[in-house]
C-alpha cells in the first residue's frame, strides 16, 4: 500500500494570503502546506480521502490519472470544496463513487446541487453514485476498511482504517471503545494543529499522547497550523517514531 500526502495544512492553507508570519514567509516547500487530504494506493485500486479547495492542484501534482472513489472525514469546506473537479474522472470514467456519512451527504446535496439534482442536469455535470457509511465495516475494491467515530468539537467526523494504516484528522475526541480498533498499526496518521490548545483540534501534546496510546511503529502528524513552527525546527522535538508530514510525502506500508 502506498500513501501520497497531497495536503498536510488546516483550513487556509500555509501560506495565508496576505500573511506576514515567518512560516507563511518561509522558502521550505515544507513548510508549504495546502488542504489535507491523501491518497491511498494498493493493487489496482486508488482512493482519495476529503476533496477540499486544492484538490485540482493535488491530482496535476501528484499525477493522478484515475481514483476508485472519494472518502470522506466530515463535511467542513476544507475537506470537501474540490468536489467539482471530479469532473475530469468523470468524463473517462463514468459515475463517481462517494463514501461518506449521511449528514455529509446531505451538506454536499446543498453545496453541490446541480451534481446531485434528479432533474436533468447541465451538459458537463458529473454523476456520482452514494454510498452512506456507518460506524462499521465496509468495502472498498478488495479491502475491508474500519471506520473511527470521533468528535470535531460537537461535529462527528470519521477516521478510517485500512489493514495495517490508520488516518485520523480533524480529531478532538476519540472515545476507547474506537482506539481499541486502532491496535497493532504500521502507521497512524494523526491531526496536530499547533502546540497551544484548541477547542476541536489536537495540539501537539494531544497528539503525541494519542500516538502513545495507540503505539503504532510510525505516527505522521497532519492538518498543521503556520502557528505550529517551522518543519525542521518541529521535526528535531519530536519522538524518534513521530514525523511531520509534508505535502507530496510518499509512504509505503
Amino acid at each position: 500500500m502506498k500513501v501520497t500526502f497531497l495536503g498536510t495544512g488546516t483550513s487556509q492553507g500555509i501560506p495565508i494570503i496576505g500573511s506576514t508570519h515567518p512560516v507563511c514567509l518561509s522558502d521550505n516547500p515544507k513548510d508549504k502546506r495546502l488542504r489535507v487530504s491523501v491518497l491511498v494506493e494498493w493493487d489496482e485500486y486508488t482512493y482519495v480521502i476529503d476533496c477540499g479547495p486544492d484538490f485540482r492542484q493535488q491530482m496535476l501534482k501528484a499525477n493522478v490519472s484515475k481514483i476508485d472513489g472519494v472518502i470522506f472525514t466530515h463535511e467542513h469546506a476544507d475537506h470537501t470544496m474540490g468536489l467539482d473537479d471530479i469532473r475530469p474522472f468523470f468524463f473517462k470514467q463514468g459515475d463517481i463513487d462517494l463514501y461518506a456519512h449521511k449528514r455529509v451527504f446531505k451538506a454536499l446535496q446543498k453545496r453541490f446541487d446541480y451534481i446531485f439534482t434528479t432533474k436533468e442536469k447541465y451538459p458537463g455535470v458529473p454523476s456520482v453514485t452514494q454510498h452512506v457509511i456507518k460506524n462499521k465495516p465496509f468495502q472498498l475494491g478488495n479491502l475491508k476498511v474500519v471506520p473511527i467515530d470521533g468528535l470535531h468539537y460537537k461535529l462527528q467526523v470519521f477516521g478510517f482504517r485500512f489493514k495495517d494504516f490508520a488516518y485520523l484528522t480533524d480529531m478532538k475526541t476519540v472515545e476507547d471503545k474506537e482506539i481499541e480498533k486502532l491496535q497493532n498499526l504500521e502507521v497512524l496518521v494523526v491531526n496536530a494543529l499547533r502546540e497551544e490548545p484548541h477547542m476541536s483540534h489536537f495540539n501537539l501534546e494531544e497528539a503525541l499522547s494519542f500516538i502513545k496510546k495507540v503505539n503504532p511503529k510510525k505516527a505522521f502528524l497532519t492538518h498543521i497550523s503556520h502557528h505550529m513552527g517551522f518543519h525542521d525546527d518541529v521535526q528535531q522535538k519530536l519522538p524518534e517514531n513521530v514525523f511531520l508530514a509534508y505535502d507530496n510525502l510518499k509512504i509505503n506500508i
